[in-house]
């Protein structure tokens, strides 16, 4: 058996998210459908995270074991993109060492949540459009800066999950433009439930001078899910970019 990282992507549009789910089709069924279809056999795959469902990936990572060669890899990734649905993509599939673990291996994690005040059909199911009209972004800037003081980030996390810690250790926070789009940029080596579109809601509150920046810092010092602002909007959010060790590739 070989063990390989699929590199792919999607829209979570019409998913329950990334992992498997009694209630709804998820990614990974449609990827292990397609997989087992063309190996003949169940090919289960880990993923290195879960989206939730309605969020984005402009690039995910799972690994799998399969008897294909190395040699076979092309040939397998273009028959997955012949079978997969139009919103899921597969990039590329590389080997690595039999222990390399999508999950517990990767070293950082990159999201994007992307707002924006202009109506566009060509973008709507993947930015969240809202009025920025009042919306301070220099401030909403000032308040991601206490994220790096901080590594405990309870009040950002969905309640009652089966983590063993909440902390993060969180390297980039902040909101930048490109044209009528204002993107929210944050990197962290791992993230909890609902993290980011926790944080992306109690930004806003500050942009909307509903909350002071101080007021946000000590919102993470209370470690209480119930005082942070509510959830941004499921499709605003795309992961982006996950990052590995060199060593682990074959």
């Amino acid at each position: 058996m070989y063990r390989y990282f699929i590199y792919m992507s999607y829209s979570g549009t019409a998913y329950c998210g990334w992992q498997n789910q009694p209630n709804g089709t998820s990614v990974q069924q449609r990827l292990e459908e397609a997989l087992a279809t063309i190996l003949r056999r169940p090919t289960p795959v880990t993923g290195a995270g879960r989206t939730d469902a309605g969020v984005h990936a402009r690039l995910m990572v799972a690994h799998m074991d399969a008897e294909t060669p190395p040699d076979d890899v092309p040939f397998l990734a273009g028959k997955l993109n012949g079978l997969l649905p139009h919103d899921i993509s597969v990039n590329k599939i590389v080997p690595v060492r039999p222990d390399a673990h999508a999950r517990f291996d990767a070293l950082l994690r990159t999201y994007r949540y992307t707002v924006t005040g202009v109506k566009n059909p060509f973008n709507h199911e993947w930015v969240c459009r809202m009025s920025l009209k009042k919306l301070d972004f220099a401030l909403m800037n000032e308040a991601c800066r206490t994220l790096y003081r901080h590594h405990n980030f309870t009040s950002f996390s969905k309640l009652h999950t089966d983590v063993k810690t909440n902390d993060c250790r969180i390297d980039h926070a902040e909101w930048t433009q490109e044209g009528d789009l204002w993107i929210f940029t944050i990197r962290a080596n791992r993230f909890l439930r609902n993290m980011v579109r926790a944080v992306v809601g109690t930004l806003l509150e500050v942009g909307w001078g509903r909350r002071s920046v101080d007021g946000f810092e000590r919102l993470i010092e209370a470690k209480d899910r119930r005082l942070a602002g509510a959830s941004a909007d499921a499709k605003g959010l795309a992961l982006v970019d996950i990052v590995y060790p060199d060593d682990i590739f074959i």
